[in-house]
């Protein structure tokens, strides 16, 4: 059973970059057919997908973010990263990564357990 575990700093300070990475556990990142997600949950608001990494390498982005947002992987590590840039108190969330099915549609097996990240100075 894949595992998927989040880890990077909580707190931030505004105008610096948030990096964050997922480490997976009991399959491969690279495994066909499966997309590699970051998704963030504000407080009180819905989450919110922010982009993803195929297992062939391709990402893909949300528009709303994709300027401030980069994600990349480490195939020896089995582990994929965000990085977003220039953060704002309104980037605090709890942040997940989740393995996804497809990359239309909401569908994710495997959950991290969602690591907070608080931007502040």
């Amino acid at each position: 059973q894949v595992q998927l575990q989040e880890s990077g700093p909580g707190l931030v300070k505004p105008s610096q970059t948030l990096s964050l990475t997922c480490t997976v556990s009991g399959g491969s990142i690279t495994t066909n057919y499966y997309y590699w997600n970051w998704i963030r949950q504000p407080p009180g608001k819905d989450l919110e997908w922010m982009g993803a990494i195929g297992y062939s390498g391709s990402t893909y982005y949300n528009p709303s973010l994709k300027s401030r947002t980069s994600i990349s992987r480490d195939t020896s590590k089995n582990q994929f990263t965000l990085q977003l840039t220039s953060v704002t108190p309104e980037d605090t969330a709890l942040y997940y990564c989740a393995r996804g099915l497809s990359i239309e549609t909401a569908d994710y097996d495997s959950w991290g357990q969602g690591t907070q990240v608080t931007v502040s100075s």
